[in-house]
């Protein structure tokens, strides 16, 4: 059987689409001619590959706030950007779980993540846990712990209103809508 995927350039093209748009695997499957049971193959078969790679080229974030200080080798303070993240999910059949889930704010069932962007390398630096989206942006870096380089500066947006970490100038957008 000739394989929907032939060269390593279609290999790591369909495993960075999926990581990037996190589509059902049906889905991502069509578009690049394979069935869901082989996009499922594939996707399990890739994906260990693929963060084996990142982790070798030191382009993983750090996933504990408490150790992200001692992550970032800089000479002059580092500039931030915080925001938080959304993904669809499916719908849970439990209902509690519906609730913990269902984020108001986009009407539908999503994960959500804290991402800490270094400005000047645009490198993600810190990944936080993923929550039920229901779980507001500021409670996320909260419960991150998150320990900044001193004299380190963030910008945030209105979702971390009231987010003020210690040593950390930081800096609020205004709402753009």
């Amino acid at each position: 059987m000739k394989s929907a995927l032939p060269q390593m350039e279609d290999k790591l093209l369909f495993i960075m689409m999926y990581h990037k748009v996190y589509a059902i695997q049906s889905a991502h499957g069509l578009q690049f001619g394979l069935s869901q049971s082989q996009a499922n193959h594939w996707i399990h078969r890739l994906l260990p590959v693929l963060q084996k790679a990142l982790t070798k080229l030191d382009m993983t974030p750090e996933r504990e706030g408490s150790k992200l200080a001692e992550f970032l080798s800089v000479e002059i303070p580092p500039d931030f950007q915080i925001d938080g993240t959304d993904r669809p999910r499916q719908r849970p059949k439990d209902s509690h779980m519906q609730t913990a889930v269902y984020s108001g704010k986009h009407k539908t069932h999503t994960d959500k993540n804290v991402l800490l962007i270094n400005e000047h390398t645009r490198q993600i630096e810190f990944l936080s846990a993923t929550q039920p989206g229901s779980m507001h942006d500021k409670k996320v870096a909260d419960e991150a712990n998150i320990l900044y380089p001193p004299d380190a500066t963030l910008t945030k947006d209105t979702g971390f209103q009231g987010y003020e970490p210690v040593n950390v100038m930081t800096y609020q957008l205004k709402n753009q809508r």
